[in-house]
């Protein structure tokens, strides 16, 4: 059984679709759990969170909206989801005042808040409970910084079990950099070939998160272009394992 850690309600889609899509072929079983799937808090949300739900064309159902359209991604590629409760990042508040911790585009690419330390040690309890002994586990190398991705990749580094990850589609496709970073420090990918199926799978499960489309793409065409092209120059899908 493969179990991919998702830090939303896209990014495995997003990242490995045509990976899950080609290993659900062979009859493998795969789940994607999302651990920043949770409603957001009572009261109004940030300016920020606000102009989110505009750009998304949802309001304070976006979580249900978002959670839908995962739903209908898992079963193009035939994986089943779980959702854990932690609201996204943007929704999240704290300290005096109970103020939102990440309300701006900076502060998502920022570091990880510092009352938000607890949450890494809460989720990897709740994940070392949960994940079943035999599962291959893959999370997020956190490529581009994003502070949930981080939060997911820490709460999973803290199970003291070996891990496979995945590069972050869209932010790998600017920042590859990062993983010839990794090449030097001793770490190894193995690449998953993604047949002409598997690569229309992919295509079809980043599509049916609709809302999310134009927050890194212009439109689906240029979505099509862009996960083509990577798969192309990778020959299929990396997955990363540390070696050290």
């Amino acid at each position: 059984m493969w179990i991919y850690l998702s830090p939303h309600l896209d990014d495995v889609a997003l990242s490995c679709g045509g990976l899950v899509w080609e290993q659900t072929q062979r009859v493998d079983a795969v789940s994607i759990w999302t651990l920043c799937a949770g409603e957001p808090p009572d009261g109004a949300v940030s300016p920020f969170a606000e102009d989110l739900h505009r750009r998304w064309e949802a309001g304070r159902e976006a979580t249900t909206l978002r959670r839908q359209e995962d739903l209908a991604s898992c079963e193009v590629i035939g994986a089943t989801g779980r959702y854990f409760t932690v609201p996204d990042c943007i929704y999240r508040r704290g300290g005096t005042g109970n103020v939102p911790l990440y309300a701006s585009e900076s502060a998502l690419f920022g570091p990880l808040h510092p009352l938000e330390a607890p949450l890494v040690e809460e989720l990897a309890a709740e994940l070392s409970r949960e994940l079943p002994g035999e599962a291959e586990v893959v999370c997020p190398l956190a490529v581009g910084g994003h502070v949930d991705h981080r939060l997911v990749r820490l709460a999973a580094e803290c199970l003291g079990r070996p891990l496979w990850y995945y590069a972050d589609v869209p932010y790998v496709l600017t920042q590859r950099d990062e993983l010839a970073k990794l090449s030097r420090t001793g770490w190894r990918a193995q690449v998953f070939p993604i047949s002409a199926d598997g690569l229309a799978a992919w295509d079809k499960a980043i599509t049916a998160h609709a809302s999310q489309i134009s927050s890194f793409w212009p439109d689906l065409h240029s979505m099509r272009a862009a996960i083509g092209a990577y798969c192309l120059e990778n020959g299929g899908i990396r997955l990363w394992r540390a070696t050290y």
